[in-house]
Parts: structure tokens; C-alpha cells; sequence
């Protein structure tokens, strides 16, 4: 058996409308499972909640940064990531 992942949501009458066309090599029967989003009431910031702005600024700053020669040995990363 071969998952693939979508979005969608579900209208007023109960139909099931995908966020884009499936691309499916196979054509025929399927099962569906539905996962629904629960609230939380959990006010955690989710690392992947970053903005896309602020995510290709912090990139455009790290290209010129190593442009730049500013860089770091990749030992010191390790060195505190393994204190963290």
C-alpha cells in the first residue's frame, strides 16, 4: 500500500475538496483517513511557524556573511550545540 499526503478541508455539505489535484500513477479505489486539527490551549511558539519573510532575510544575511569570509569552524558549532 502506497500514502500520500494532502490538505483539503471538508465544506458545509460534507465534501472533501483537496488543496490541489492528486498525482496518483494508480487510478481506482482508495481509503481515506481524515485528521482533523485539535485547539490547543498550548501558547508554545512553533519553530515552523517562522515567517517565510523573516526566513529568507535571515538567509540573505547568512549568504553575505559567508561572502563576507565570517564564517565558523564546524567543530565550534558542534562544540555548543553539544553544551545546549
Amino acid at each position: 500500500m502506497k500514502a500520500l499526503e494532502v490538505t483539503g478541508t471538508i465544506d458545509e455539505k460534507g465534501q472533501l475538496l483537496l488543496d490541489r489535484p492528486l498525482t496518483a500513477e494508480n487510478y481506482g479505489p482508495v481509503r481515506i483517513i481524515v485528521l482533523f486539527e485539535e485547539p490547543t490551549d498550548d501558547v508554545e511558539d512553533d519553530p515552523d511557524d517562522t515567517p517565510v519573510e523573516e526566513v529568507k532575510a535571515s538567509l540573505r544575511k547568512a549568504l553575505q556573511e559567508a561572502k563576507a569570509g565570517q564564517t565558523r569552524p564546524i567543530s565550534e558549532l558542534w562544540e555548543r550545540i553539544d553544551a545546549e
